[in-house]
């Protein structure tokens, strides 16, 4: 089981506990601290100086009102013209004048609460906290024993279900990985059916066309047992939009903001800016392109509904000049991350960004590439870490060892943004003196009192020494981490779900399967 304290989770694993039969209580105990809503503690790192971040904002309204920004989606240029947008139809291009992009940010919400089904596991956006979320959208997935596949269902399940157990992880991205084993026209209903059963936490769909949207957020809402107008009052479920990079909105997205932002549901705008590809490769003029793009998306959501919540997004890095392929955790990166906080906190926004790598397996650069980016996205002031556990090959994989990995990582960085205790027992007088000269504090009572609870719990690491780490088999990290997530998943009990509300959630995806879901291509 996983042993947590002191709060609400916790209690229901105590009581998942007693309701064991006694033949399971030899099963391992792992201790992790309790889920929480993580504050931070240490102010944003500013990069640039408020005239450097003034250039770009006045550059990005200045591409919004000359150039434009090319929207593919009929209804949604016709809202844009409503509220005073210049539209051409015929080039599909809208410019914008700077007064009306400023009127209209003045509306979106400096924070928002998302709701879980748990109501312990709801967490705020804004402020000063931070949300940990799973990786999502990976085609493949790997790990030690069966190597690198497809994403098929068994593996989106065993995600989530990790998701769901490690208290670190306080929502889900997406889809971790991409069962393409399930039929596109109802993958949405099954996918979502399994976050809501398989986990009690908040979690992001995908926009991909309004029929979808509309599926998964009735789905929420019938597994929250909430009436509409409930609905629209609490942000239950949250999407990523993802700009056509360069200055191109393109229709499920579009279809995407008018479907959550007019029901209250929170989108992330964010920008697929890549310097040298999809952006000016110097990265000033990247984060000038990414400013536009989400201004303008941003604003278009308070066209569709004032005070809709949304979030300015970063994905803006650089790309490797010789192959074209996307770089993650690189200087460039760090900046762009650093930047596009210092603009969120401009316009009194959420801000979200990605523990990203570019690594192919989980060796020294998926590692430093992941802290890297981990801790330009804690410096820059970010609300929504994207991508937190899992993120191989630049996106295009979810590794289960490197799910572990980042949770540890996690941990670490959890257990570093919570302030030290400067009370006169923490500073510890009567225990130096107690000790003395050559002694040591193991057996104090003012060690043994604290050193399990108030220490960082490793997942991975157990600081051997040499000799018993080689009586041990030599594990590295991989191995380490391959044995844990199986040991994890062995431990995974389905969280309680109100009967009455998991009926509804089922008439409606039988229903909805029944009737062929929605239409696709192929």
């Amino acid at each position: 089981m996983i042993k947590s304290t002191d709060t609400p989770s916790g209690a229901t694993a105590r009581r998942s506990s007693r309701r064991r039969k006694k033949s399971a209580s030899a099963a391992p105990v792992v201790t992790q601290k309790p889920f929480s809503r993580l504050r931070r503690t240490l102010p944003s790192l500013p990069l640039a100086s408020e005239d450097q971040l003034e250039s770009i904002h006045l550059e990005s309204l200045r591409v919004l009102s000359e150039i434009g920004i090319r929207v593919l989606h009929d209804k949604s240029r016709r809202i844009m013209r409503e509220h005073g947008a210049d539209v051409d139809d015929d080039s599909m291009m809208v410019r914008f004048d700077p007064d009306l992009i400023m009127e209209l940010m003045g509306h979106v919400p400096a924070e928002f609460v998302l709701h879980a089904r748990n109501p312990a596991h709801h967490v705020l956006f804004g402020a000063d906290e931070i949300v940990f979320a799973m990786m999502a959208s990976a085609p493949n997935c790997s790990c030690v024993e069966l190597g690198r596949r497809t994403g098929n269902q068994q593996d989106f399940r065993n995600f989530l279900k990790l998701s769901q157990l490690h208290n670190v992880i306080h929502v889900n991205g997406g889809y971790p990985v991409e069962p393409v084993d399930v039929h596109a026209s109802v993958r949405h209903l099954e996918c979502v059916r399994d976050l809501l059963t398989l986990t009690d936490k908040a979690f992001c769909i995908y926009s991909l066309g309004a029929e979808r949207n509309r599926d998964a957020i009735e789905m929420v809402r019938l597994a929250r047992g909430l009436s509409v107008e409930q609905m629209q009052q609490q942000p239950s479920v949250f999407t990523i939009i993802n700009t056509n990079s360069p200055l191109q909105l393109d229709v499920p997205m579009m279809q995407g903001i008018i479907e959550m932002s007019s029901m209250g549901q929170p989108v992330v705008i964010t920008p697929f800016t890549l310097s040298g590809a999809m952006a000016p490769v110097t990265i000033a003029g990247a984060l000038v392109e990414q400013n536009a793009e989400a201004l303008a998306a941003i604003s278009f959501s308070q066209m569709v509904r004032r005070g809709a919540p949304v979030m300015y997004g970063g994905f803006t890095s650089n790309v490797d000049m010789k192959s074209g392929s996307p770089a993650f955790g690189t200087p460039e990166y760090m900046k762009a991350q650093h930047l596009g906080g210092q603009l969120a906190r401009r316009y009194n926004i959420p801000y979200r960004s990605s523990n990203v790598c570019a690594a192919n397996t989980v060796d020294a650069q998926a590692a430093y590439e992941s802290v890297f980016s981990l801790w330009g996205a804690i410096n820059s002031g970010t609300h929504l870490l994207m991508h937190g556990a899992g993120w191989m090959e630049g996106g295009l994989c979810c590794s289960y060892e490197k799910t572990i990995l980042d949770i540890d990582l996690l941990q670490m960085v959890q257990e570093f943004l919570q302030p030290l205790d400067y009370s006169e027992q923490a500073l510890a007088f009567d225990a130096i003196k107690e000790v003395g000269p050559a002694g040591h504090f193991f057996g104090t009572d003012h060690t043994q009192s604290r050193y399990r609870d108030a220490f960082y719990s490793p997942i991975l690491s157990d600081w051997r020494n040499y000799e018993s780490w080689e009586e041990a088999g030599k594990p590295d990290a991989m191995q380490k981490a391959a044995s844990v997530w199986k040991q994890r998943l062995a431990m995974f009990e389905t969280p309680a779900f109100e009967q009455s509300n998991l009926d509804a959630l089922n008439d409606f995806v039988d229903r909805r399967i029944s009737e062929g879901g929605v239409a696709t291509d192929f």
